[in-house]
């Protein structure tokens, strides 16, 4: 997890850019299950990671006629359950790497990043309005670190709610007083954030980042 500085906020605006590009193509290529990719799925990851991935798609199935309170609730708990924490030096030998939710579901483990990247990408599936949904940068007080967790926001002018892989209960942002906001993106922009309200807007940049490389492996092939 990167330190929160001007470096990573620089970091942020060239993620920006890439996350403004549209989803949908991406959603559709990389978060398709069929019984071809289970079968590799349990080939190479074993019995337990295919069927992480059978229950995945069946909440997204089901999921799209609930409510985005009862979204919310299911996608949180189902990654928190089912992924297990661990540092990208140890899975990926890299000191920062975005896994895609299929990479996610097939090694069972992550950090932060991936976490929040999953239930973004599984509640915009579901049919959450992406402007309602925020990957956000904090600080972890506790812990001294810097940390990601996924925000939504009824209204621009709400306080978001909270998706923490560290804390199960999702909970307002004002209820959290060991997170402090720093920045956020979505699929449209970049966010000074703070613990109410959506925050300054502070635009994007026309460069890509790591989430286009994402969202490439995401296109290319599956895990």
């Amino acid at each position: 997890m990167p330190a929160v500085n001007s470096r990573t906020l620089n970091a942020a605006k060239i993620i920006a850019a890439a996350v403004s590009l549209s989803c949908s193509m991406v959603l559709a290529a990389g978060l398709f299950v069929d019984q071809a990719l289970l079968d590799k799925v349990e080939q190479k990851y074993g019995i337990a990671a295919k069927q992480r991935f059978v229950e995945w798609q069946s909440l997204i199935d089901n999921g799209k006629s609930w409510s985005d309170p009862e979204k919310l609730e299911r996608v949180n708990d189902f990654f928190n359950r089912n992924i297990d924490f661990i540092d990208d030096i140890i899975l990926w030998q890299k000191t920062d790497y975005w896994a895609a939710p299929t990479e996610l579901l097939a090694r069972g483990g992550g950090d932060c990043e991936d976490y929040s990247i999953a239930k973004y990408f599984s509640l915009v599936e579901m049919g959450v309005d992406e402007n309602k949904l925020r990957i956000t940068y904090v600080k972890a007080l506790e812990l001294n670190q810097a940390h990601m967790v996924l925000t939504y926001f009824e209204s621009t002018r709400s306080v978001p709610l909270v998706l923490d892989n560290l804390k199960p209960a999702i909970l307002p942002a004002t209820e959290r007083p060991d997170l402090q906001p720093v920045y956020s993106f979505n699929g449209t922009g970049l966010w000074l954030a703070k613990s109410k309200g959506s925050g300054q807007h502070i635009g994007g940049s026309d460069r890509l980042s790591m989430w286009s490389e994402l969202k490439l492996r995401m296109l290319e092939s599956p895990f």
